[in-house]
């Protein structure tokens, strides 16, 4: 892997993030550039854990889980750009700012979670992010968030 690499489908996403079912929001991260910016792709689909409650009559995606996948797709482009699969990555939240909901997130929906780099640098902890989440060009949620990469040493 290097900075060349400008896709990462599911079965690279398994190798960078620890995440897995149901907590796994990310389907494929396209458009990579380098640590720079990357464009995740989420299928929202009805069997999914949180539209059993979140509303039974009216399902709609969680925001807080909107923002999980654009923090997954940041950790991807990352861990991409920087050789982290197989290497026990972890990446913790720092903080939210800036958060706001635009439009509600369905069943059937395709969410592109178009993410940049504001802050960091190879060999740095902490991160910053701005992202913004578009279904068919309509902007759902924007955010920008801080975030602690726990990088291996060995």
């Amino acid at each position: 892997m290097s900075t060349e690499m400008k896709t990462a489908d599911i079965a690279l996403i398994q190798r960078i993030l620890p995440h897995r079912y149901p907590f796994l929001l990310v389907d494929k991260v396209v458009d990579i550039e380098g640590y720079q910016s990357a464009t995740g792709i989420k299928n929202v689909t009805m069997n999914e854990p949180h539209f059993q409650g979140h509303f039974p009559e009216k399902p709609i995606m969680p925001g807080v889980t909107i923002i999980e996948a654009m923090a997954q797709t940041a950790a991807v482009m990352v861990g991409t750009a920087l050789d982290m699969a197989d290497k026990n990555m972890l990446v913790y939240f720092m903080a939210i700012d800036k958060c706001k909901f635009r439009r509600m997130v369905v069943p059937g929906d395709v969410l592109e979670l178009k993410l940049t780099t504001t802050r960091g640098k190879p060999g740095g902890k902490v991160w910053k992010f701005s992202g913004v989440a578009e279904v068919e060009g309509d902007m759902a949620c924007e955010a920008e968030f801080t975030a602690m990469m726990d990088l291996p040493t060995a």
